[in-house]
């Protein structure tokens, strides 16, 4: 099944050149059925992109989805076109009266910033808080996870002595759970952080399951007792290259960083990296469609939120 967008949006030619199914809002009016709403707040300086990344594998489902593209309304981006937000772009405070079936909230380049010193802080602590009331699930990716956890539940991260780079195994902790149904013992993801939770911080609160992690990274997958908040602490969603674009960058900018672990052939950035995550990256957003959005969410999505505190 495809996922639904405006007809115009750039991402759509890109993935129908890689025959992802992508269907356009014209053509999905002629359809009498019900579609997931999945909302996307994208923080990422390059939004394109992202978004190219994230519809990619949200196509990768039965389900038809229905996107729609949020920002915030006083952050001005540096990285794309105004043109571009205004088309294909709703402000939050045109849409925080809707309900939808799930989220998504992507990563951004704020590492080393702490979290109230964000300029956009308030605006995505009012977000996460109408989620909790107008969302099923959602799904927290990278400075998102760890932020969404520093707002619910006060954990604060630690910065590390390096930043992390690279593609780690990780290790299945809780096999039975929908989430990770259908994995390996062991998968490979992309990390490009330089924070991280301790185990310890998350153990002090029952309504946080790990679910998927490694003594590299930490841990990488986690959701609250409910499923309607999933924590993603790396970047499932990187395409090939964008580990390498990071490194390139940082190079350029006299940050002497490490060559990214296990993603060049040999270790050798001249050699070029090889994609190794993207099976189970697929797997990851369809069984987040299927279990935690489609299976859970009310169909009439005026329920959305019902019973849960506010």
């Amino acid at each position: 099944m495809p996922i639904k967008v405006i007809d115009q949006l750039p991402a759509v030619e890109a993935l129908s050149a890689e025959n992802v199914f992508v269907i356009t809002e014209s053509r999905a009016r002629t359809q009498d059925i019900r579609p997931l709403r999945i909302a996307i707040l994208n923080l990422m300086p390059n939004k394109v992109t992202t978004e190219i990344q994230l519809l990619r594998l949200l196509a990768n489902s039965p389900l038809q989805v229905d996107i729609e593209l949020i920002r915030l309304d006083n952050h001005v981006s540096k990285h794309t076109p105004e043109s571009h937000l205004n088309c294909f772009y709703r402000y939050f405070s045109d849409v925080q009266q809707q309900n939808y079936d799930g989220l998504i909230i992507t990563g951004a380049p704020l590492g080393l910033v702490d979290y109230e010193d964000v300029s956009y802080w308030p605006q995505l602590s009012e977000i996460l808080a109408w989620a909790d009331r107008h969302v099923t699930s959602t799904l927290f990716l990278c400075w998102a996870a760890h932020a969404a956890l520093y707002y619910y539940y006060g954990l604060q991260r630690e910065i590390r002595g390096e930043k992390l780079s690279g593609v780690y195994w990780q290790n299945v902790v809780q096999p039975l759970c929908p989430l990770v149904r259908g994995f390996d013992d062991s998968f490979l993801v992309p990390h490009s952080r330089y924070a991280q939770v301790p185990k310890q911080k998350y153990q002090q609160h029952a309504d946080i399951h790990v679910l998927a992690e490694a003594d590299a990274t930490g841990a990488y997958l986690l959701q609250n007792s409910s499923g309607s908040r999933i924590f993603v602490t790396g970047h499932p969603e990187y395409d090939l290259t964008t580990l390498n674009d990071e490194y390139q960058r940082d190079l350029a900018a006299g940050l002497n960083p490490k060559v990214p672990e296990n993603y060049f052939r040999d270790n050798d950035p001249g050699k070029g990296p090889t994609k190794l995550w993207q099976s189970h990256a697929f797997l990851l957003f369809s069984n987040w469609l299927n279990y935690y959005v489609y299976q859970a969410t009310p169909f009439d999505l005026a329920r959305v939120g019902e019973g849960r505190e506010a």
